[in-house]
C-alpha cells in the first residue's frame, strides 16, 4: 500500500493555525488517495482533528484534490492496463469477472458426493468454502483468471527403463513461477489502487476455477474437463488475482466447441472419463501417479502403461491441442533427464538425494515413496534387463508401498533372479500387504510345469483364499 512520505506537502495546501509538521505526521501513514473513504475516516477519527476548524472547507478540497502521478481511478482505465502488464509478465490469456456463487457448485457437489475425489479429502473439507471467492479473500468484487503456457517440446519416446513424464512437470515448479508473477501483478495493481486488496492464487485455494475462467471468457470445459481455448487448447495453467476493485468484466464464454468428438473418452486407457464431463478422479492416471497414497489398485496398474507421473492421453488425443502455440517461458523447457525419466536409476535415491533432485519439481509432491512405486509399476508393465537388478533392489526397500509394488512387477519378470528375490523375501517379509503382493505374484501360471508350484507363499494365499470362500485369482499377461 502506498503512502504519504513524510515531508511532503498537501496538494490542497497548508491548515490555518495547524502546523505543517504536525498535518504530515498525522496523516504519514494514510493511503493516498483523496477519494478513498478510509482517508476520511481517518480525518475524523485523528487526534487533532478539532485543531482543523473547517472541517466542510476540508472535505470539499479533498474532493477537488488531483490524482497523484501513477494512480488509476475507474474500472475502465485499469482494467486494459492491468491485462496489459499481466501479458507482459507472461500470462498469454487474462479475462475479468465478478465474484459471484460460481454455476457449477452443484456439479462440484455431486461429483464430491459420488466419491469421484477419492483421497484428495481437502476438497470435501473444504467444500463449504468453495460457494464463493470471498472465502478466498474478504470483500472481493472482482477476479482476473489468468492462463500461462506450458508447451514446449514434444515428448520423446521412451526407451525400455524409461517412464513419461507429464509435460507440466518437465521443468521447474510451475507455483513457484506463477506465484511470483502474480506478487508482482498484484504489485503492479497495488501502486496504481492504494486501497485494494489483492490475492493472487494458483490452484491451491478453494477456487472453482474453471468455472471463473469459463465466466471470464477464456474458454470452455471440454468433455475430458479441462478448460480448452481454441487458440490455446488446454496446455496452460490457470490463476486467478482476486480484488475488492471493481474491475471491467469480460464476457462470459457460452459455447462449448467439442461438437460429437469423444477422442478423449475414447483414449483413456483407464475408463476415468465416465461420461462427457465427468472424471472419476480414482481412475485418472494422474491421480493414480500423484495424488493417491497407498497402493494402486491392481486393476488399474497395467493401464498405467508408461506414466510414471501424471498423464496427457486426453490432451494429446484433443484437436484442439494439436495447433495450440509454442511457450516461451524457459522454467517450462525440459530438464535433463526428465523428458522421459530413468527409472532404475530412482532406486539408487535415498530421501535426502531424491530431495536434492526433485524438491523444486512437481515431481516432489508424490514424494520418494510414491516415484518409487510408480516406478516399479512402469517396469512391471514394460519388463527389461536393467529394471530386474532395480526392484530386486526396491523389494528391500524401507517403505513397504515400495516393496510391494517391486513384488508385483516381479512377478511380471519370468526369471530365475526375480523368483529366487520374491522367495528371499517371503521369508523375512512382516508387513501383510507386502506378503499379499509376493503371494499374488507367485500365483501366477502355478501349475505343475511352474517353478512356483507347491510354493509355501502360494499354499499360504491359497489357504488364506479358501478360508474367505474365494477361488484363486490367476494373472493374465
Amino acid at each position: 500500500m502506498r503512502h504519504v512520505p513524510r515531508g511532503a506537502r498537501f496538494p490542497w495546501g497548508t491548515f490555518p493555525n495547524v502546523p505543517e509538521e504536525a498535518i504530515v505526521g498525522t496523516f504519514g501513514t494514510v493511503p493516498y488517495c483523496p477519494d478513498s473513504e478510509k482517508l476520511r475516516a481517518r480525518l475524523e477519527t485523528c487526534p487533532t482533528y478539532g485543531t482543523f476548524g473547517n472541517v466542510p472547507h476540508l472535505r470539499a478540497r479533498l474532493e477537488t484534490c488531483p490524482t497523484p502521478s501513477g494512480l488509476m481511478s475507474g474500472s475502465s482505465e485499469i482494467t486494459p492496463a492491468l491485462k496489459d502488464e499481466a501479458h507482459r509478465l507472461g500470462f498469454a490469456l487474462a479475462g475479468v469477472c465478478p465474484a459471484v456463487t460460481p454455476t457449477g457448485l452443484s456439479r462440484f457437489h455431486e461429483w464430491l458426493s459420488a466419491g469421484y475425489g477419492g483421497q484428495m479429502h481437502y476438497l470435501t473439507h473444504r467444500r463449504e468454502a468453495y460457494a464463493h471467492p470471498r472465502h478466498v479473500l474478504d470483500g472481493v468484487r472482482s477476479l482476473m483468471m489468468l492462463a500461462m503456457n506450458y508447451r514446449t517440446a514434444e515428448p520423446a519416446p521412451p526407451r525400455p527403463g524409461q517412464g513419461r513424464v507429464s509435460r507440466y512437470a518437465w521443468g521447474t515448479d510451475y507455483h513457484d513461477i506463477i506465484h511470483d508473477r502474480l506478487r508482482r501483478l498484484c504489485g503492479w495493481l497495488n501502486e496504481r489502487l492504494p486501497s485494494a486488496n489483492t490475492r493472487g492464487v494458483v490452484d491451491t485455494a478453494p477456487l472453482l476455477e474453471r468455472e471463473f475462467a469459463q465466466l471470464a471468457g477464456l474458454g470452455w470445459t471440454g468433455k475430458n474437463t479441462l478448460l480448452l481455448n481454441r487458440q490455446m487448447g488446454s496446455w496452460f495453467f490457470l490463476a486467478a488475482l482476486l480484488t475488492d476493485a471493481e474491475l471491467e468484466y469480460d464476457e462470459p464464454h457460452a459455447a462449448d466447441h467439442c461438437g460429437t468428438c469423444t477422442a478423449c473418452l475414447d483414449a483413456c486407457p483407464t475408463g476415468a472419463l465416465v461420461e462427457p464431463y465427468v472424471m472419476d478422479a480414482r481412475r485418472c492416471i494422474s491421480y493414480l501417479t500423484i495424488e493417491l497414497r497407498g497402493a494402486v489398485p491392481v486393476e488399474l496398474r497395467s493401464g498405467m502403461e508408461d506414466w510414471v507421473f501424471g498423464c496427457d492421453i486426453c490432451q494429446e488425443v484433443c484437436p484442439w491441442n494439436h495447433r495450440a502455440p509454442q511457450a516461451d517461458e524457459s522454467a517450462y523447457q525440459p530438464a535433463d533427464g526428465m523428458n522421459p525419466l530413468e527409472l532404475t536409476a530412482l532406486f539408487e535415491l535415498d530421501d535426502e538425494a531424491f530431495r536434492r533432485r526433485f524438491r523444486h519439481t512437481p515431481l516432489w509432491r508424490p514424494r520418494r515413496r510414491g516415484m518409487l512405486r510408480n516406478a516399479a509399476i512402469v517396469l512391471g508393465n514394460r519388463p527389461t534387463p536393467a529394471g530386474l537388478p532395480a526392484l530386486v533392489r526396491g523389494l528391500s526397500d524401507d517403505e513397504p508401498l515400495v516393496r510391494g509394488a517391486c513384488a508385483w512387477a516381479l512377478g511380471r519378470y519370468r526369471e530365475a533372479a526375480a523368483e529366487a528375490a520374491l522367495e528371499r523375501r517371503w521369508a523375512i517379509e512382516s508387513d501383510a500387504s507386502v506378503r499379499e503382493e509376493i503371494a499374488a505374484a507367485l500365483e501366477s501360471d502355478a501349475g505343475p510345469s511352474s517353478p512356483w508350484h507347491g510354493h509355501p507363499a502360494r499354499a499360504d494365499r491359497e489357504e488364506k483364499l479358501r478360508t474367505a470362500g474365494t477361488a484363486v485369482p490367476r494373472r493374465s499377461d
